[in-house]
């Protein structure tokens, strides 16, 4: 067993945790794989930019408002915590897409580019959440079980109970448990997706057939993991409302995956924003 402290940086007045920054390392290395991608398609890099400023503030926001909802907690708006995965996920999207809209890049292409570092960005972000002590699962006996005695919060006996973990009586409240480490689960599922989907840039389906995998592949890690993982939001007997978000999401990957199976009856037109920009010719002399 191995006990676990939050990673806190200290510069001065500012304080770094391991959740920013392996969030800010997350977004820039979704970044760096789509500017690769890009760069062997023979299109403009700049488009992964553009893409990771709208996921940066689509997905804060809609990470920190799902939370507010589920948790009923206006409060939390103003505070450092309480950001919640799908909501991320489905407020990234919307930004993304509709910043493509405005930029005059169809939607099918914003899909392609981005499915593959989508998973790398969770994958590594998943570990910021290992750094913080946050998101992890019920108590275990297996060797790499993790106690986190300054966790968010705690893994105590008392703190687990309340979410429905349940212990012999008489057991002592304080103790710290070893849980199982769901967020290092997370990671390494999710850099196996990113690598499968790395491997299909080349497919021969229709563009943008790669997010309808990487939301099923996605989906259902999620929806694995979350047996294991220490919850209060159970709201369907054994499922918790990620698990109930997670059925959605391959519903909606199953529909991408079916309808672009087949190959574009014609090539998909190249949108301007991806065509390389010619350099500004020398001035006259």
């Amino acid at each position: 067993m191995t006990t676990v402290y939050p990673l806190v940086l200290r510069l001065g007045p500012l304080s770094l945790t391991g959740y920013g920054l392996m969030m800010m390392a997350g977004f820039l290395m979704a970044g760096w794989a789509m500017q690769l991608d890009l760069r062997q398609r023979g299109f403009d890099e700049e488009y992964a930019a553009d893409i990771v400023v709208a996921a940066v503030i689509g997905g804060l926001v809609g990470a920190k408002l799902w939370y507010v909802i589920v948790a009923g907690d206006l409060d939390a708006l103003f505070r450092r915590g309480g950001f919640v995965w799908y909501g991320g996920l489905i407020g990234g999207v919307v930004a993304v897409l509709l910043n493509g809209w405005r930029l005059g890049v169809p939607a099918r292409y914003t899909m392609e580019i981005a499915g593959a570092p989508l998973a790398l960005g969770y994958a590594i972000g998943r570990v910021g959440c290992f750094l913080v002590n946050d998101d992890y699962g019920i108590p275990t006996s297996l060797p790499w079980g993790v106690k986190f005695p300054h966790g968010l919060p705690p893994s105590t006996v008392a703190e687990l109970q309340r979410l429905n973990v349940t212990f012999p009586a008489g057991t002592d409240p304080n103790m710290v448990v070893a849980v199982h480490p769901t967020q290092i689960y997370e990671t390494v599922l999710m850099f196996l997706v990113f690598v499968w989907l790395w491997q299909l840039r080349s497919h021969r389906h229709a563009v943008g057939w790669r997010f309808g995998v990487y939301l099923l592949l996605a989906a259902v890690e999620r929806f694995l993991v979350e047996f294991v993982r220490a919850k209060d939001d159970r709201w369907l007997g054994p499922l918790s409302l990620a698990q109930l978000t997670s059925i959605a999401m391959v519903i909606a990957g199953v529909v991408v995956v079916v309808r672009l199976a087949r190959p574009d009856a014609a090539p998909l037109p190249v949108p301007a924003r991806f065509l390389p920009k010619k350099p500004a010719p020398a001035p006259a002399t």
